[in-house]
């Protein structure tokens, strides 16, 4: 069978069985299956494709995921992202649009800390909207900044879905976590000028209201109570793996026992919230093994069945410049994100994109992080980005999907001038790594 053929056949299998409403990990399995006994040879096919999905599971690059997911049920549940946005809130005072800055500002440690998009979204929609409604907000000043700030979560470490993207191409883990640092904090600036110049252009679209009065004193002694110590975790995580301490595996490590000593000592830690922490963690946890598991065997038929090959050489035949080839790549994954979710799209996509990115020159860890805010981007891309419907199920009643899309599209253009500043300086996500 032609490489395009096989391809047809492996890609037509999932799609038919996720257009039938099934999982996305297990139509991957059952059309590997299919695949494996035609491609290799039947049922001593089936056999070796398993115990190969198996192998890959044991890989210790996948540690980091259930803690760093643990770490964000245990921040969310014992009520310590509450704490902090609360104190922020009190410390910016009478400051133009300052829900909208605590947003960012706070949405970014919650991010940084939760590692999940649609967690970011749901608790930053839940607290702030209704609050900035009240105050007479308008609503592109209360919903941008939360979608903007839930796409934080893919490229600022620790990253949970960052540990997946690297597991699944083969890179490291530890340079793609520490290569999302300084990105993330540019698209934070990044988000704040936004937000800055749109209250400047309309100062009535977020109104100032007297707040009460707080000494220095006062000031400090909440920062160093309810902020400090939560951003702390992430910096001394981060810090660890930047200076060599820690593995990806054992700052995660760290970082989990981090958030459970701070929500024993700020009392937020029942036998309610930590079964509910454990099992949020586990569920999201087995989806991604599974994950893993089918993107692992599904690369495998690619490559056995010659269609990476055939892929590869059919698309460096067109002779383009591998610029042209990356914005091909990544009008795909904005595409993709109109109508899959983040996950099924790497499993679609990165057997296929991270061999020719190789082959085109491309630095695996820099195109990596410039996929992942493609993934970040596709969460909120119109019609059917999937933190557009997280936030239209938190949002007041009488929001209108219209008026999401709007209040998306200046943070949307925030991401794509991030990659346009990857591009034209690669060095802004692999300094870190390189040291």
């Amino acid at each position: 069978m032609e490489w395009y053929g096989a391809l047809g056949v492996l890609l037509g299998a999932i799609m038919f069985l996720m257009a039938l409403g099934m999982p996305v990990a297990l139509a991957f399995l059952a059309a590997n299956i299919v695949g494996a006994w035609i491609f290799m040879g039947g049922p001593a096919g089936i056999t070796q494709l398993l115990n190969n999905g198996f192998g890959a599971l044991t890989s210790f690059a996948l540690v980091p995921i259930p803690l760093f997911l643990l770490m964000g049920e245990l921040f969310f549940f014992t009520g310590l992202g509450s704490r902090m946005f609360t104190a922020i809130d009190k410390l910016l005072g009478r400051v133009p649009g300052r829900l909208s800055y605590v947003t960012v500002i706070g949405g970014t440690g919650f991010s940084t800390l939760s590692g999940s998009s649609m967690g970011s979204t749901a608790l930053l929609g839940a607290l702030m909207v209704p609050e900035m409604n009240a105050r007479g907000y308008k609503k592109h000043m209360s919903i941008g900044p939360i979608l903007g700030t839930g796409g934080l979560a893919i490229i600022i470490p620790p990253s949970a879905l960052a540990v997946l993207l690297a597991t699944l191409a083969r890179i490291d883990v530890g340079a793609l976590l520490i290569a999302g640092v300084i990105p993330g904090l540019i698209l934070a600036g990044l988000y704040i000028a936004t937000i800055w110049l749109q209250v400047k252009i309309d100062p009535e679209a977020a109104p100032a209201y007297d707040v009460p009065p707080m000494s220095a004193g006062e000031k400090a002694w909440l920062l160093l109570r309810d902020v400090v110590p939560m951003i702390a975790v992430m910096v001394l995580t981060v810090a660890g793996m930047i200076g060599g301490l820690f593995t990806p595996s054992e700052a995660a490590a760290f970082g989990a026992l981090g958030v459970l000593i701070l929500a024993i000592l700020y009392r937020g830690l029942t036998w309610s919230t930590l079964k509910a922490s454990i099992v949020g963690a586990l569920k999201v946890t087995l989806m991604a093994y599974l994950i893993v598991f089918g993107s692992a065997t599904f690369s495998q038929l690619l490559a056995f069945s010659g269609a990476s090959s055939g892929l590869i050489d059919w698309a460096t035949g067109f002779d383009l410049a591998p610029l042209v080839m990356l914005l091909v790549m990544f009008g795909v994954l904005l595409l993709l994100g109109m109508f899959m979710e983040q996950i099924s799209i790497m499993l679609l996509t990165v057997p296929i994109f991270f061999p020719l990115a190789q082959t085109l020159g491309f630095e695996p860890v820099w195109f990596a992080l410039v996929m992942l805010l493609a993934l970040e981007i596709s969460f909120t891309t119109p019609p059917f980005g999937l933190l557009l419907f997280v936030m239209k199920g938190v949002a007041p009643a009488g929001t209108t999907m219209r008026d999401i899309y709007t209040a998306a599209f200046p943070f949307i253009g925030c991401s794509l001038l991030l990659v346009v500043l990857l591009i034209l300086f690669p060095d802004l996500a692999l300094w870190l790594p390189r040291r």
